[in-house]
């Protein structure tokens, strides 16, 4: 009998899960069963009143916080004493019943149960491998010698990156940065770097993605979030620079604010404003203290308004845009960092909180009304004047209103080291669901879905 030959509709089974994955499932369901039966073992009913005292230690501390932000004087001081003694209150409280041992193991299960939730739905191997890159024959670096308390003079980054054949460019004050990485591309400049912070690194990006040159990243500032989500090691800048020689090209989204370029983010509101103060480079703290009351309940306190994906909101005290969503704290064990940098998609968080009910409300994470969390390609930010500040990158800036906010999906030709340290392992979001039905296996195979560029 002859082969039948179909139309195109493959009859070949997808494969199955890999064991790995079903034993990481398994382990996530016997961790998230084991959290909640260790203090029903030991309290029996009453360890739910145990999980109230918990969350009202949690509410009072958040309601603290807000007194310590949102105000001065005696209520700022009620502020500081309540959001310490209200978790150590409970501490105690739970210590004093026995019960502190089974809250802690309880926890301990729940954050195993999550993380291997996480990692069990990660593919078993990244679908597209960076390429490896091409020597550059002309590369040019600008160094910013302030940055990061002097890292270019710790760690000789201009001698090291010179013997490797760059062209090196030390920043001076009042210096055009595009203006000088325009210059080097006309001069034959095939490959543009920067040793400095994130603000800089964005200028710089936006001037290669424009001329397709590739970009490299020398994590020579104070927080390095574009490196660390890149993998770089960023307790040794110089080690960026085998980039140069061994390096791998990703291609990764830049984030548009209106015309302005951002590798990181862009933040709108009360961050914005606290940055616009020329006293926030010095006393970070202090500035942000004296200027946050004002901006929080005063009368010029800042309401934005969003559009996003289908979805509005109004009143806004601060919004954060994020090229790439960042990592949510409860569903990863590296909060803080952005998963992948080419999914094509900003992050959009929103913060509203007015009032003291508001911010114990803060507990219940998304339902409480004041957080608002979400992914969309383009973001509208409004506001009731006729421009809006904004920090990018850490940068502030004055953009007319409304602002756009754009992705500009795999824009930039990113060439780090073939080794880094620091590549996140991809997984998704705890979804309990599709976890239960791998570790029982009856999970239907799935296509596999595009792995991270970082």
């Amino acid at each position: 009998m002859g082969r039948h030959r179909g139309s195109g509709t493959s009859t070949r089974p997808a494969a199955d899960p890999p064991s790995g994955s079903v034993l990481r499932a398994r382990v996530a369901l016997l961790a998230l069963l084991g959290s909640v039966l260790v203090p029903l073992i030991v309290a029996g009913l009453r360890s739910v009143l145990w999980v109230l005292v918990g969350l009202a230690g949690l509410a009072l501390a958040a309601v603290g916080v807000w007194w310590t932000l949102a105000h001065t004087g005696v209520l700022r001081v009620l502020g500081v004493v309540l959001s310490v003694t209200a978790p150590l209150a409970v501490l105690a409280l739970y210590a004093s019943s026995g019960m502190l041992g089974p809250a802690l193991l309880s926890l301990a299960l729940w954050a195993l149960a999550v993380a291997a939730a996480h990692t069990a739905l990660a593919p078993s191997h990244t679908a597209r491998q960076p390429r490896t890159a091409e020597t550059p024959h002309s590369p040019w670096i600008l160094m910013n010698p302030r940055s990061g308390g002097g890292k270019v003079d710790r760690f000789h980054l201009a001698e090291k990156a010179r013997a490797a054949g760059a062209r090196v460019v030390l920043l001076e004050p009042g210096q055009d940065v595009v203006e000088l990485a325009r210059r080097a591309v006309a001069e034959g400049a095939d490959l543009l770097a920067v040793a400095g912070g994130d603000g800089t690194q964005a200028l710089v990006a936006e001037v290669a993605a424009h001329h397709d040159v590739p970009f490299a990243v020398i994590p020579a500032g104070t927080r390095n979030h574009f490196a660390l989500d890149l993998g770089l090691d960023r307790e040794d800048p110089a080690a960026s620079l085998e980039a140069l020689t061994d390096g791998v090209e990703l291609r990764v989204d830049l984030g548009f604010a209106a015309d302005r370029v951002f590798v990181n983010n862009a933040s709108f509101g009360t961050y914005a404003s606290v940055v616009a103060d020329p006293a926030y480079r010095d006393a970070k703290v202090h500035t942000a203290l004296q200027t946050l009351p004002e901006l929080l309940t005063g009368k010029d306190a800042p309401a934005l308004r969003m559009r996003a994906g289908g979805s509005e909101a109004e009143g806004l005290q601060a919004l954060l845009v994020s090229n790439n969503p960042y990592r949510r704290a409860v569903d990863s064990a590296h909060p803080g960092r952005r998963e992948r940098l080419d999914s094509g998609r900003l992050g959009v968080l929103c913060v509203r909180v007015g009032n003291t009910a508001q911010a114990a409300r803060l507990v219940r994470g998304p339902r409480s009304g004041s957080v608002l969390r979400l992914n969309a390609e383009e973001v509208v930010v409004d506001a009731d004047s006729d421009a809006v500040a904004v920090g990018i990158d850490g940068e502030y800036v004055t953009l007319p209103a409304p602002v756009v906010c754009r992705s500009a999906p795999a824009a930039l030709r990113v060439v780090v080291p073939r080794h880094r340290p620091g590549v996140p392992a991809s997984g998704g979001p705890a979804d309990w669901p599709r976890v239960a039905r791998l570790g029982l296996g009856r999970l239907a195979p799935h296509r596999r879905q595009g792995a991270p560029a970082t």
